[in-house]
């Protein structure tokens, strides 16, 4: 048996819902990735791309070929988060990563980069079907997981906006897929969401070190 097929095994069944060891382990380290990003440690870009490689054997066991998609870009934009943060984001005072609202313009661009890229990638979906059963739900799930990755990456405090927006569509994705324990996943992470924005909310209003680079 190859780890592929490993991953994708029955770890255990729940309330008639067969728990696959890619969906349990994906979600679990997203979770810690999500804990992480609350207190602005550079350890959640790993745990994000860590999450990203084991989900994309649970998306590819489901047939859902937008999800594996979703989670190689999440890959590649976590690679570009990492970066971001070990480059020296301005620091707080606390020496971990400062935290600010976007600007106008920024909150223009991530709207209007989120509406433009769910449009195109729901516009792929419906033109090759089988990339996904549920066209549009994905590509909102896609385009905004990423829009939310870009946030942190930047520091904003409307990252975590965008994750409450996409929570919103993926608990009842993931529960119609069969991936039960992403559904439940999804129900912690609002959760989390909302004691991380309160929290990235406060810390907004504490200045950053004088003379640390941005």
């Amino acid at each position: 048996m190859n780890v592929f097929s490993t991953l994708n095994s029955v770890a255990f069944t729940a309330f008639g819902q067969d728990i696959k060891w890619s969906d349990m382990v994906g979600n679990i380290v997203g979770l810690i990735a999500l804990a992480l990003g609350w207190r602005r440690s550079i350890w959640t870009w790993p745990a994000q791309l860590l999450s990203g490689l084991v989900l994309v054997a649970a998306y590819a066991s489901a047939g859902l070929s937008g999800g594996v998609g979703k989670q190689l870009l999440v890959i590649v934009v976590a690679l570009w988060g990492w970066h971001q943060w070990s480059q020296g984001r301005r620091q707080a005072r606390d020496g971990s990563v400062a935290v600010r609202f976007a600007s106008r313009t920024e909150r223009a661009l991530l709207a209007g980069g989120a509406a433009v890229g769910t449009l195109a990638v729901a516009g792929l979906f419906l033109a090759f079907p089988s990339l996904s059963w549920s066209p549009w739900a994905d590509a909102y799930i896609f385009v905004g997981t990423v829009v939310a990755m870009i946030a942190q990456a930047r520091g904003l405090v409307e990252f975590w906006f965008a994750w409450l927006l996409v929570d919103l569509v993926g608990v009842p994705l993931a529960f119609s897929s069969g991936l039960a324990f992403s559904g439940i996943v999804y129900v912690v992470y609002f959760g989390l969401v909302l004691w991380g924005l309160r929290d990235w909310w406060l810390r907004s209003r504490t200045p950053a070190l004088k003379g640390v680079p941005a």
